[in-house]
């Protein structure tokens, strides 16, 4: 068994989970089930292959920043129902 009740019963107050007893029993096979797949995993030989992050290729899709000369305050206030001459004026909320 790679795991145990006591250690289920660790990471659980870690994680501020409430088990009952009932709970460990099964828990900790469920967990020890999922170690041993893991471990079978780490059996493989990975070397030579490089770690991705996607199954997929997938490129950037996003267009390169461009500096642009801004909107400016009057443009930018020039729609607004009130202002004044600074940002626009809205009703207070509190």
């Amino acid at each position: 068994m790679k795991i145990t009740e006591e250690q289920i019963q660790y990471v659980a107050k870690l994680a501020r989970l409430d088990l009952a007893p009932a709970e460990l029993a099964p828990m900790t096979a469920q967990l020890d089930r999922i170690l041993t797949y893991v471990e079978t995993l780490n059996e493989l030989d990975t070397k030579g292959i490089a770690p991705t992050t996607h199954a997929l290729a997938i490129t950037n899709a996003f267009r390169d920043d461009v500096v642009k000369p801004s909107l400016g305050q009057e443009k930018s206030l020039a729609n607004g129902p009130l202002q004044n001459g600074e940002a626009f004026v809205v009703p207070r909320v509190i």
